[in-house]
């Protein structure tokens, strides 16, 4: 990627036919249950071994839009082992996840009581190789990532403030940068705090997630969840836009790029006034970059086949996977 000299423009979206490289496969189901989640984990569950980290947004107190947690607490019931654990880190920002003793009081206000939560930079941190980058050569992560044996990443997708939009891409390259270095890695110019943004910011996330991907090789999969998608993080909690995203259903993949891709297909492929809140948002932080900058990555590939759990596992097109979704709150 270090030698393009084309400006990106991470603003535009990019049609299927304009994409290269082979399909890789994403599994859909419209069932937006506990049920329907347990059937996604199961399409993509074959590639987790050992000790399995489960990189989950616990949300800020009483986040409205975050996975239900009854669901999340299902997976652990029926599939996962007795050492699988939720990871988090602390975040950048001063607020009800920034130390460790404020994040464990969040996570037992949303309930997330249920199973170990490990947050991963509570001990210290360690540095992961970025290959490829144009930005970093390594990246900070909490130093318990490497306690683990494999990765499930469960992901809400909705939009986000600064990336656009936040898929597994975002959950995985924020999430597990730790809280004082990584994360400051990633959004900290020299003067201004904040000053990442468009292209750059969906640059660095997506070295920060590769850093991550690679330390688990084969042995980690991405579940999104296309439910109450707002245009706000979950990490705005209450204060977030209201929801106006019709909701869709669950992805589920092995590849990260195709999964995070597949997502925003769906969102395009809705009614203009059911999709036009969340286009707006990823377009004006120019968040299509995270899903192109993956690709050239070799981090994945912006080319799928999207499989229909619901339907004996027959191809579906985003179109007709979104044909009868309604308006959200009808």
């Amino acid at each position: 990627m270090s030698g393009k000299t084309k400006k990106p423009d991470g603003s535009r979206y990019v049609p299927y036919e304009e994409r290269i490289g082979d399909e890789s496969v994403v599994y859909f189901t419209r069932d937006l249950s506990e049920y329907g989640l347990l059937k996604a984990f199961d399409a993509v569950s074959s590639c987790l071994k050992g000790k399995v980290a489960v990189k989950l947004h616990t949300g800020e107190k009483n986040g409205p839009n975050i996975i239900p947690r009854p669901w999340v607490e299902n997976i652990f019931k029926e599939r996962l082992e007795a050492d699988a654990a939720i990871i988090e880190t602390n975040t950048f920002y001063k607020g009800d996840r920034y130390t460790t003793e404020q994040h464990r009081e969040t996570i037992a206000v949303n309930g997330w009581t249920f199973c170990p939560v490990d947050i991963i930079d509570e001990e210290g941190t360690k540095m992961l190789p970025v290959e490829n980058g144009r930005w970093f050569t390594e990246m900070s992560v909490g130093s318990h990532l490497s306690n683990y044996d494999s990765m499930l990443t469960l992901t809400h997708f909705k939009g986000h403030m600064m990336g656009g939009f936040g898929g597994s891409n975002k959950n995985i390259g924020i999430g597990c940068a730790d809280g004082r270095i990584g994360k400051k890695m990633i959004h900290q110019k020299l003067i201004n705090p904040w000053g990442v943004m468009h292209e750059e910011l969906m640059e660095k996330i997506t070295e920060s997630t590769k850093a991550t991907i690679d330390f688990f090789g084969k042995n980690v999969n991405y579940i999104n969840v296309m439910r109450n998608m707002s245009v706000s993080c979950d990490c705005e909690g209450v204060k977030a836009q209201p929801v106006v995203t019709p909701d869709v259903g669950i992805l589920a993949s092995t590849d990260i790029c195709a999964i995070d891709t597949a997502c925003v297909d769906l969102i395009y492929a809705m009614k203009p006034e059911d999709s036009k809140a969340l286009r707006e948002r990823i377009e004006s932080r120019h968040g299509h970059w995270q899903l192109t900058y993956m690709a050239g990555l070799g981090m994945g590939s912006m080319r799928y086949k999207l499989i229909d759990l619901d339907n004996g596992g027959a191809g579906i097109t985003p179109g007709e996977a979104v044909k009868d979704v309604k308006p959200f709150g009808t």
